[in-house]
């Protein structure tokens, strides 16, 4: 009988507490509220009582199972190919590798014994059940099953492809005949796989021998699948459909809009198209409805950088912009700029192309060209709705320029982002576009140059010795030598890529009077920049190396984004 009582595993109770995690009466606490129909792990994980790995661990113990790292361990390619993802997603299960025949299966619950008699039928092999973390699991089985495969077997039962060719150049291809089951299929793998994968744009594009698709994933473009050339026509014709745009144009660029539902995320996605010397190609920019909006604190600003930035917000009229190229996060950061303002006491309007995300409480118009809507016509418009604050997605022409200068100058906030270099390079870009100088200079309170910058992976990130540019750049910039940085190796959690999210590094221009006395004498970039530094300018380059001493970044990724010609 003591032999016995000795192999009796012990509760996930008792090993909670011979662990010292939890106190008796923290459990106690606990169970009462277990009673409210809530389970216990989930009460120790929201009251921050224990982390989802320590319980993990716990429970591996209890169960006497192995506990598995997924974001550090792979997946053999051999042991998913035995199990459809259909059955891993049913059982939050997904195949690990194939060892001494039996096949070792990580999963959430390894004590469900329905789950292992299923997969021991269907693979003919004895299941070696380990234990993972639930979110672990679903991004190893998103990463694992790739949609490659169906892809090829959908096209292949799509009739009309086998003219395609033909087809598109004759302008033959029917509505019927596009809306038929495969090339549906094709494209909603596509999009699917794409928001699966974080990718903020798919790339359809055609070449010489095949239709190559392309992820854009942390700013990165990345080939995903080639497909046979023949499925051109079709694949363009579906998405022009969902999109409402005119099938029979193929000379001609058109943009239109779908809404997708993926996992239950409603999702906008942009569709624009224009031919190319071998067809048509169409980008899809995939917005996430379900967004979860940043804070400026989420976005990156170094402390120092924020205080500057959030008094700008604070002043009652006056003009900030936001610099950068296409791609750095200007709308990302006017967003979160206007949503920490008082949106009840204030009127606040924007004008933007497009309206990407919809706010509470907030006002937001669309530029309409056909319709006679224009950044310059919004503008107008909105002068005479009483507003507080005014956000112009871009100031690209003279006419909206000389606008938002006066809106400025006649007691608006106003918020708008321009394409320059950096913060000095705003100054003369407003110029360019036949801004006064004594205009700007009184209108302008402060102004941001931005990029963003991958972040390293936190669960495959080492230390590394990199190059002597790397290095040298780091120096030059820090006053400082190092050889060895952080780096990602790695891992299903990057897609080994060794980066996971992207962050943002600012430069942050406050307009002082000195620098207002510049401006207004004309003064060359260098010396605006100059007195900028004297007072206390964060450059790009010393912002992006400031992340990279902390291990967020990468010397790589600072050369890469923040380049110049010196």
């Amino acid at each position: 009988m003591q032999a016995a009582a000795k192999r009796t595993p012990k509760s996930l109770v008792e090993l909670l507490l011979e662990s010292k995690l939890i106190t008796q009466g923290q459990l106690q606490r606990a169970l009462g509220q277990q009673r409210e129909g809530r389970e216990l792990n989930d009460i120790l994980i929201a009251e921050g009582l224990v982390t989802q790995e320590q319980l993990a661990i716990l429970t591996s113990l209890q169960l006497r199972v192995p506990f598995v790292d997924l974001k550090k361990r792979g997946v053999d390619a051999k042991a998913v190919a035995m199990v459809p993802e259909t059955v891993c997603r049913k059982h939050t299960a997904v195949p690990v590798e194939v060892a001494d025949g039996a096949l070792v299966v990580a999963m959430a619950d390894p004590s469900d014994i329905q789950a292992v008699d299923a997969m021991a039928a269907l693979t003919k092999k004895r299941i070696e059940p380990v234990l993972a973390l639930r979110q672990d699991i679903q991004l190893a089985i998103d990463a694992s099953y790739r949609l490659s495969g169906e892809i090829y077997q959908q096209i292949s039962q799509i009739p009309i492809l086998a003219q395609g060719n033909k087809l598109a150049e004759e302008g033959s291809t029917s509505t019927d005949a596009i809306a038929q089951a495969p090339v549906v299929r094709v494209v909603d793998m596509l999009i699917r796989q794409g928001a699966k994968d974080r990718a903020s744009d798919i790339h359809i594009e055609p070449q010489e021998t095949h239709l190559r698709v392309r992820y854009r994933i942390d700013g990165i473009l990345s080939e995903v699948m080639s497909l046979p050339l023949s499925a051109h026509a079709a694949v363009l014709s579906r998405i022009k459909i969902m999109a409402s745009l005119n099938i029979a144009e193929r000379r001609r660029p058109q943009d239109g809009q779908i809404t997708f539902n993926v996992d239950n995320r409603e999702l906008d996605i942009r569709v624009a198209t224009s031919n190319t010397v071998y067809g048509e190609m169409a980008v899809l920019r995939i917005l996430d409805k379900t967004f979860a909006l940043y804070t400026l604190p989420e976005l990156g600003f170094l402390p120092d950088s924020l205080e500057k930035y959030r008094r700008m917000l604070k002043t009652p009229f006056g003009m900030v912009l936001i610099s950068g190229p296409t791609g750095s996060g200007k709308t990302t950061t006017l967003y979160a700029s206007i949503n920490q303002l008082d949106n009840v006491r204030s009127n606040v309007i924007t004008i933007e192309d497009p309206v990407e995300y919809r706010f509470k409480d907030i006002n937001q118009m669309q530029v309409n060209v056909a319709a006679g809507m224009t950044f310059a016509t919004g503008l107008r418009a909105i002068m005479r709705l009483d507003p507080n604050v005014i956000l112009v997605g871009e100031i690209r022409d003279s006419e909206t320029a000389r606008i938002a200068i006066q809106s400025a100058l006649t007691g608006h906030l106003v918020l708008s982002s321009v394409h320059a270099n950096d913060s000095v390079g705003v100054i003369y870009r407003l110029i360019d576009l036949g801004v006064e100088p004594f205009l700007g200079a009184t209108a302008i309170i402060g102004i941001v140059a931005q990029r963003m910058v991958r972040r390293v992976c936190p669960n495959c990130a080492y230390l590394t010795t990199v190059s002597a540019e790397e290095q040298l750049a780091y120096e030059k910039e820090m006053e400082e030598q190092r050889s060895q940085f952080v780096y990602g190796a790695g891992c299903n959690s990057c897609a080994h890529t060794g980066y996971l999210g992207r962050t943002g590094i600012y430069e942050v221009m406050v307009i002082s009077e000195a620098l207002r006395r510049l401006i207004l004498r004309g003064a060359s970039s260098d010396d605006i920049r100059a007195q900028a530094l004297r007072e206390g300018l964060i450059t790009l380059w010393h912002d992006g190396m400031t992340k990279v001493r902390t291990g967020i970044t990468t010397p790589y990724e600072v050369i890469r984004n923040v380049f110049s010609i010196s």
